[in-house]
């Protein structure tokens, strides 16, 4: 079996679109975009490069794999009539193996209103129109980084607004909210893209496979960063009659800086009241750093309230100028249980109504950051707008009778900025400079390779 061929990442019917264009067609052009009525209203786009240097860029297509492919094919199809052997064959000796497609995309980290061009795609040699969207398969999972992207933005967006409106300081931004979706990914490759895609907006993570995608594919020696923390068998592996002595041993073996410390193995309003608020209160005090209890159940938004005041009530608070209470520095929260855009909302609206600064608390979130979602959240899609058949470009579009929304976009197209606001239009060469979308992919090289800072300060609020 030959690693990553790209033979056989399509849908099994492309294998049989060759045969389907116009007779006469030698080119093809096809798009992205995330069409409008999805959950947000604009996109924050990444994941593309990983996608091209994994798959794509090089030569990915070899005799080795063209001959894996027509076996598959064969078994699939029950056919040998299908599987497009000779033009595969032609692109191995002739292209030396390389894609003769070139890809055209918005830089990664800009947010784009939907509905608007994001990629562009069409062959650059006119013996293989067909390959143009036998790739989209492929491209279009661009989806799922971009939706986490998106989502952990307006995520941040919303912990940003709240940190303004209660005093918080806002250095501590990008350490408001810390993936903790490894465990609760589909697969290792999704917690690295999904994970990366976090860290462009945060840099707390416990997702390593992210850290492994923004080195590897992003040119980012250490995007993320994360500090000694318990989970329940740490805790409750000394019993529940030394409870008292498993939050002990977490003082004495990090004597200083940030440990978080779970506490709600048994009854989470005993151990911040009783434990860490009286028998270990000195220890707290006196020790230098801050402990950062995490409960792990229960309601997040009663459970974070009462925390908060009991903790204010043990350890004592001071008030922003905005007249928000912040607690005493050695004592801190995350909520890490059932964390998703909209228990977050929930629980910022919460806190302030309750008068909490924003400062007292950090989030963690697994499945709501990296799994809750679908292409549908944002409606992401590729279709065909443009073919050239027998020398001449013709638009084409699709327009469903039963779903308007569906309606693609006709023409070669490009992605414009006018007075602040992107708009996708036909192309025109007098325009081609002012065009957002830029070569990333050509020939099997790869263009424009962003680092992962670029990103960030594209993406910055």
């Amino acid at each position: 079996m030959q690693p990553d061929n790209i033979l056989l990442m399509t849908d099994s019917y492309k294998v049989s679109h060759y045969k389907q264009y116009p007779p006469g067609t030698t080119r093809v052009f096809s798009f992205l975009e995330a069409r409008k009525g999805g959950e947000f209203p604009a996109v924050t786009f990444f994941g593309l490069s990983y996608i091209i240097k994994k798959y794509l860029a090089g030569s990915v297509v070899t005799m080795e794999k063209i001959n894996e492919a027509a076996a598959f094919f064969k078994a699939h199809f029950g056919s040998d009539d299908f599987f497009n052997r000779r033009d595969w064959e032609t692109i191995a000796r002739w292209h030396g193996g390389r894609l003769p497609v070139i890809i055209k995309a918005v830089p990664e980290g800009t947010t784009v209103p939907t509905g608007n061009v994001l990629l562009t795609i069409e062959n650059t040699d006119p013996e293989f129109p067909w390959l143009v969207n036998y790739l989209e398969t492929l491209l279009v999972q661009v989806w799922y980084p971009t939706t986490v992207c998106t989502q952990s933005r307006a995520m941040k967006q919303m912990i940003k607004d709240a940190m303004i409106t209660s005093g918080a300081d806002l250095s501590g931004l990008d350490f408001k909210l810390h993936d903790f979706g490894y465990r609760g990914s589909t697969s290792n490759e999704s917690a690295g893209i999904g994970g990366a895609a976090h860290l462009v907006n945060f840099k707390g993570t416990d997702t390593m496979a992210a850290l492994v995608v923004a080195n590897q594919y992003y040119n980012e020696p250490m995007a993320g960063f994360s500090i000694p923390a318990a989970e329940h068998s740490t805790i409750t592996s000394w019993g529940r009659d030394n409870e008292k002595a498993a939050y002990e041993n977490m003082l004495a073996q990090y004597p200083t800086g940030l440990v978080a410390v779970v506490s709600d193995s048994y009854d989470i309003y005993n151990a911040v009241r009783n434990i860490w608020g009286e028998q270990l209160r000195d220890k707290v005090m006196f020790r230098e750093g801050t402990v950062i209890i995490r409960p792990d159940s229960g309601d997040p938004l009663l459970v974070v309230l009462n925390l908060l005041n009991t903790l204010g009530e043990k350890f004592g608070y001071s008030l922003t100028p905005e007249g928000y209470k912040v607690l005493n520095p050695k004592v801190r929260l995350i909520q890490g249980d059932g964390i998703d855009k909209r228990s977050l909302a929930t629980i910022l609206a919460g806190m302030l109504g309750d008068k909490w600064s924003i400062d007292n608390i950090a989030f963690g979130s697994g499945g709501g950051l990296l799994q809750k979602m679908d292409r549908d959240t944002c409606r992401f899609a590729m279709k065909c707008s443009a073919v050239e058949v027998k020398g001449q470009w013709r638009d084409v579009m699709k327009h469903p009778l039963t779903d308007p929304s569906k309606k693609s976009k006709a023409g070669r197209l490009m992605l414009l900025k006018s007075e602040g606001k992107f708009i996708t239009g036909v192309e025109d060469p007098a325009l081609n400079e002012k065009n957002y979308l830029v070569r990333v992919f050509e020939n099997g090289l790869q263009y424009e390779v962003p680092s992962l800072a670029a990103v960030r300060d594209r993406a910055a609020l």
